[in-house]
């Protein structure tokens, strides 16, 4: 059974540091493509930033120059680590393996 636990969300004013976490078990995070979104109520869910099996990543443009997505094998554990975080970054923000297995979202509160 696969399970994605996602922390490290919180409430921050505009221009700190957040850096989520995704605990994975029951799947591999090395070998799996693994990705961060983030939903508004209301909005679709949106992808932020990925990362391949072979280390390749994407970011959506907003993310980009400011988001960095990376993984640590020893700990099978994907990270998300936001710089410059801007009011406009406040979601709930999900793990997701595969697009197929889902974590439960950690809230992400960015004030001005």
């Amino acid at each position: 059974q696969v399970q994605l636990v996602e922390s490290g969300g919180g409430l921050v004013q505009a221009g700190e540091s957040l850096k989520l976490s995704c605990a994975a078990s029951g799947i591999i995070v090395s070998t799996n493509a693994m990705g961060w979104y983030r939903q508004v109520p209301g909005n679709q869910r949106e992808l932020v930033a990925r990362i391949f099996s072979s280390g390749s990543t994407n970011y959506a443009d907003s993310a980009k120059g400011r988001f960095t997505i990376s993984r640590d094998n020893a700990k099978n554990t994907a990270y998300l680590q936001m710089d410059s975080l801007k009011p406009e970054d406040t979601a709930v923000y999900y793990c997701s393996a595969l697009d197929i297995y889902w974590g439960q979202g950690t809230q992400v509160t960015v004030s001005s």
